[in-house]
């Protein structure tokens, strides 16, 4: 997997759908000043999403660089919009990443810290086995990275092995891949469409 700032070295259909999916971002994607509070610009990819094109080409794009993925896990919630997709684009399961007390026990969970408390993630214990899987990690932002590092904790715990990030989007300034790194190893490789 490549980083937003590179594009060629994936396929070349993969790498036409980079280019098409940050044109999409860039006509479709809607900034909401002070939201969820004031002094934070939020980019809302909603309206990507809703357009047909652009849904398309980042779906192929988030598969950019992918190869060897035994399932896809798609995090809570905007992740389960793109899990699904990528993973039918890639032929093949999706599991969804959910956020604490939403799914039936038994589950494995972990709880991680944010900048403003904390959030557990769980996922079946016994309903899916991930044990040996190749798991491709999916979200629409990669913001801090904590709540990456902790699903890939979540899903290594249960014996599966994350081989890759990929996100539509990944926040300046928030240092997401350099959490990531350290928390997961700077060999993981990490894919975002684009940055914002």
């Amino acid at each position: 997997m490549t980083d937003a700032a590179q594009v060629s070295g994936g396929d070349e259909t993969t790498d036409r759908a980079v280019t098409r999916a940050r044109q999409a971002i860039a006509d479709h994607a809607r900034l909401v000043p002070d939201f969820p509070e004031p002094g934070i610009d939020f980019k809302d990819l909603t309206p990507v999403l809703a357009d047909p094109v652009g849904l398309a080409a980042i779906v192929t794009a988030l598969t950019h660089g992918c190869s060897d993925v035994d399932l896809v896990a798609g995090i809570d919630a905007r992740g389960f919009l793109l899990g699904g997709a990528v993973a039918r684009e890639l032929g093949v399961g999706v599991l969804a990443v959910r956020k604490g007390g939403k799914l039936p026990p038994p589950v494995h969970s972990v709880t991680y810290t944010l900048e403003y408390g904390t959030a557990t993630l769980e996922i079946p214990a016994n309903a899916v086995d991930v044990a040996t899987q190749r798991i491709l990690l999916v979200d629409d932002v990669l913001a801090t990275g904590g709540t990456a590092v902790a699903a890939a904790e979540l899903l290594g715990r249960a014996g599966g092995v994350v081989v890759g990030v990929a996100v539509i989007m990944e926040l300046d300034g928030l240092d997401g891949r350099g959490t990531i790194a350290r928390g997961l190893g700077a060999q993981l490789p990490v894919h975002a469409v684009t940055t914002g």
